[in-house]
């Protein structure tokens, strides 16, 4: 789709103003009854993305955890679709070949989660364990148990009403994953992410072969060292072509990964950008991978301490790549491509070790749960090795 920015009008910039108005954050503001429409090339307020439109998207983007940048690309314009569906607008139902996706799905797997029935990610995309929920509490109260939410599903969880839980099914399950699968990471299941040069619009030609071969050599420094520590790794892609975050997603499903790492590198208009930042799930609805945001936290620690790269620290975001999978995933922005000290930084060799070191490192201490843990960036690679053979 075409990306819409400051000074755009048309129909498309309607759409985003009515959606933004609903929202809560734009006022509304009508066009005088003699004026309705284009006369003359002129254009009513509500079709013209102005400074309020530009203000109104950024505080959208902020909200929902995506780039903070005024324009409504692919992605801010996915999710300003999504929020501007309320539970009850429509029917929600499970479907296989494009999932129902939405405000509406959250606010029911919230709902769902506070009464027992839901036990995953309030991610807002009505899948398989949405529906079995829906399907449960149908059945316990009386309805029709075929996982289609409508108005008798609707009305049945409002006489209802909600009931306080104590914590997040989901970040619990989470926990006990980790905890339950030990300390070594001999037999663990990591999907390594490197990422694509070319797919962002700061990246292109001769910066777009250099960020794709950086990347690609830190995720296989990266595999070298989890294969010799005994884990068990995957690559996304075979490094020929640029695939998108929802293919990313589905080959890591698809070998059921315990845990992944996306490696990025920041890309910024200015050159004063730099430094490394760390990402994980996490939404407006309040719901956040657990394990993903311990992991991020870890990742980005170890690699302040053990390069000069700044701290640019870690976030939540909803990007596909965090949302579409199913286990937890930390995606690193390793530095920015568009800062030529970065660059200097990640096209040394020692410094690609360096920062596959402390993932490494990070994933290890992840599974340790605070149980002899070392100091931050103190652990090293050969100590990390000889404690796995020991302990097997």
């Amino acid at each position: 789709m075409p990306m819409f920015r400051l000074g755009d009008h048309g129909s498309a910039v309607a759409e985003i103003r009515n959606i933004l108005v609903g929202l809560g954050l734009l006022t509304a503001t009508p066009a005088p009854e003699s004026l309705s429409g284009t006369i003359s090339g002129w254009t009513p307020p509500e079709a013209v993305f102005d400074d309020a439109c530009d203000r109104a998207v950024r505080a959208f983007q902020q909200q929902r955890g995506l780039i903070v940048d005024g324009v409504v690309g692919p992605a801010t314009y996915r999710v300003l679709r999504e929020a501007s569906y309320q539970l009850g607008a429509r029917v929600l139902l499970y479907r296989l070949s494009a999932p129902m996706v939405g405000d509406d799905v959250a606010t029911l797997q919230g709902r769902l989660q506070n009464l027992g029935y839901y036990t995953g990610l309030v991610d807002g995309t009505f899948g398989e364990t949405t529906h079995n929920a829906v399907c449960l509490y149908q059945g316990e109260f009386g309805l029709s148990s075929d996982g289609i939410c409508g108005p008798a599903t609707l009305r049945s969880l409002e006489r209802l009403g909600t009931r306080v839980t104590g914590g997040s099914p989901h970040a619990i399950r989470e926990e006990e994953h980790v905890r339950r699968s030990g300390p070594q990471l001999s037999g663990k299941k990591i999907l390594i992410d490197p990422g694509s040069g070319g797919l962002h619009h700061l990246s292109t030609g001769a910066r777009a072969e250099a960020e794709s071969a950086v990347l690609w050599d830190l995720g296989s420094r990266l595999e070298g060292r989890m294969a010799a520590a005994g884990m068990e790794t995957f690559l996304s892609h075979d490094g020929r072509g640029r695939p998108g975050d929802d293919e990313r997603a589905r080959v890591a499903n698809m070998v059921g990964a315990d845990l992944m790492v996306s490696l990025r590198c920041g890309h910024y208009p200015s050159e004063l950008a730099h430094g490394v930042a760390s990402f994980y799930f996490g939404n407006s609805h309040g719901s956040y991978s657990t394990i993903g945001r311990n992991l991020a936290g870890f990742i980005q620690r170890e690699i302040v301490a053990r390069t000069s790269l700044t701290d640019c620290r870690t976030h939540e975001r909803t990007w596909e790549v965090l949302r579409l999978t199913r286990m937890p995933v930390a995606l690193i922005d390793v530095g920015y491509i568009t800062n030529s000290a970065d660059v200097a930084l990640l096209n040394d060799a020692q410094t690609r070790d360096v920062i596959a070191e402390a993932i490494l490192v990070a994933v290890k201490r992840l599974y340790l749960l605070g149980n002899d843990d070392r100091p931050t960036g103190t652990y090293t690679f050969e100590e990390l090795l000889a404690a796995e053979r020991l302990s097997s």
